[in-house]
C-alpha cells in the first residue's frame, strides 16, 4: 500500500516525537499518533510495522535528533570549547525533548542497521570532540562513556525533580563539565 496522501514519515515522527515529549516515551501507541493526526490506527501501518516499528523509527529520529544538536554544537569549536558545547547540547536536548530523548536511549536491535550507524556517528563525534586529550583507543571510549554517563545522569536527575535547592541548575552543569575536563587534563598530564 502507498501513503496516504497529506501524510508522510517526517510528519508522524514529528508527531510521534510530540506524544512522547508530552507524555513519555511509552505513551506513543499507534491509537495516540492515529488521534493526533487524525487519521485511523491502521493508515499508520503504511508507514510503520505496528507498534514496535514506530518505537523502533521513534528511536531513530531522536537518535538523528541528538546527532544534529550535537554536530551543531561543535561546528567551528575545538578543544574545551567543543566539549564544553557538546555537553551543554547534549542536556538541552534531553531538557528540551525529554520523550525524545527517551526514545532515543532504547537498545537497538540488531536489525536494525541504520540506528546503529547514527549511534555510532555520535560515538565518533565524542572521539573526535576528545581527540585533543591523546587517549588511547580504549581511554577515550571510557572517556565517551563518562561523558555520556555525566551528561544522562544530570538529565534524569534534573527530570526527576533531584535538584531542588535554589542553586543554579546551569552553575551545577557548568560546574560538572569543567571537574571533568580538569579530570581530562590530568589524565593527559600523567601520560
Amino acid at each position: 500500500m502507498s501513503p496516504r496522501p497529506g501524510i508522510d514519515r517526517h510528519q508522524l515522527l514529528q508527531a510521534a516525537a510530540e506524544l512522547a515529549d508530552q507524555g513519555g516515551f511509552h505513551s506513543v501507541t499507534l491509537a495516540a499518533l492515529a488521534g493526533r493526526l487524525g487519521v485511523r490506527s491502521p493508515s499508520l501501518y503504511n508507514h510503520v510495522d505496528g507498534l514496535p516499528g514506530l518505537h523502533a523509527a521513534l528511536t531513530q529520529y531522536g537518535l538523528q535528533i541528538l546527532h544534529e544538536r550535537l554536530l551543531k554544537a561543535v561546528a567551528g569549536r575545538s578543544g574545551e570549547e567543543a566539549l564544553r558545547h557538546v555537553c551543554i547540547a547534549y542536556v538541552e536536548f534531553a531538557r528540551t525533548h525529554p520523550g525524545l530523548y527517551e526514545a532515543a536511549l532504547q537498545p537497538i536491535q540488531p536489525d536494525q542497521a541504520d540506528t546503529k550507524q547514527i549511534g555510532d556517528e555520535i560515538v565518533r563525534l565524542l572521539l573526535q570532540v576528545l581527540a585533543p586529550y591523546g587517549l588511547e583507543e580504549a581511554g577515550a571510549l571510557h572517556a565517551v562513556r563518562t561523558l555520556r554517563s555525566l551528561c544522562h545522569g544530570f538529565s534524569s536527575l534534573e527530570r526527576g525533580g533531584q535538584f531542588a535547592m535554589n542553586l543554579s541548575l546551569d552553575d551545577s552543569l557548568a560546574y560538572m563539565i569543567e571537574i571533568f575536563i580538569q579530570g581530562l587534563n590530568a589524565q593527559r598530564r600523567q601520560h
